[in-house]
């Protein structure tokens, strides 16, 4: 078995944290980017979700601790902004946002996919907020997710990207009445749109090659 190193389990301990923390707030009724956005003190739920994810998981937890020091300055790092705001998100690749009563896999069926919103670094809080939002309000589609400030070695340029996923690609009707509601809200260059089957075999435009199934 290869061993793991203290960053590696840094990173792998704080996605499982976070994804407890988004996943109990929900089953309060709450999302994590209202709180933080509204400058809303909840450190008393933070620190029960904290708890029991410590109980639940404490290898995992003890991991957290030492690369961040304290339960209170993962607070803090997420007040300020972290899995929130794109640019000031350093522990994830990624912000996702599913829609209400969206399974968390459904991104990752076969038959979906998703439109691409490549955008500069100063654009991508700004984007990133208005698609969150729509997707809340079951304006868009199933999810949505964007790249972060942390550095992906699997990145070409410095440009972020927002993926705006939806169920089926071959309804072509739906995913074009998504692109018309991402046009309302003022993404109105063209755009792509990717199939998970590309995705998944590992297929990437380059010169000479699309492998975008829609344009719009």
């Amino acid at each position: 078995m290869t061993e793991v190193g203290p960053e590696a389990l840094a990173d792998v301990a704080y996605g499982l944290f976070e994804h407890m923390l988004n996943k109990k707030l929900r089953e309060h009724g709450l999302y994590l980017f209202e709180l933080v956005e509204g400058g809303i003190d909840f450190y008393g739920t933070f620190s029960a979700i904290f708890s029991e994810f410590a109980g639940a998981y404490p290898e995992v937890e003890g991991a957290l601790i030492r690369s961040f020091g304290s339960m209170d300055a993962i607070y803090a790092m997420i007040q300020a902004g972290e899995g929130v705001v794109p640019s000031k998100t350093t522990q994830m690749y990624w912000i996702i946002q599913d829609a209400p009563d969206t399974r968390p896999e459904a991104m990752e069926d076969e038959l979906a996919g998703k439109w691409l919103i490549f955008l500069p670094p100063g654009q991508v809080d700004e984007a990133w907020r208005l698609v969150r939002d729509g997707t809340v309000a079951k304006e868009l589609s199933i999810s949505a997710k964007v790249s972060t400030a942390k550095e992906n070695p699997d990145s070409r340029d410095n440009m972020k990207v927002i993926y705006v996923y939806t169920p089926d690609w071959r309804d072509e009707p739906d995913v074009m009445r998504v692109r018309a509601q991402l046009k309302d809200l003022g993404f109105v260059d063209r755009i792509g749109y990717k199939r998970n089957i590309e995705t998944f075999r590992g297929e990437y435009s380059k010169k000479g090659k699309r492998v975008t199934f829609y344009s719009a």
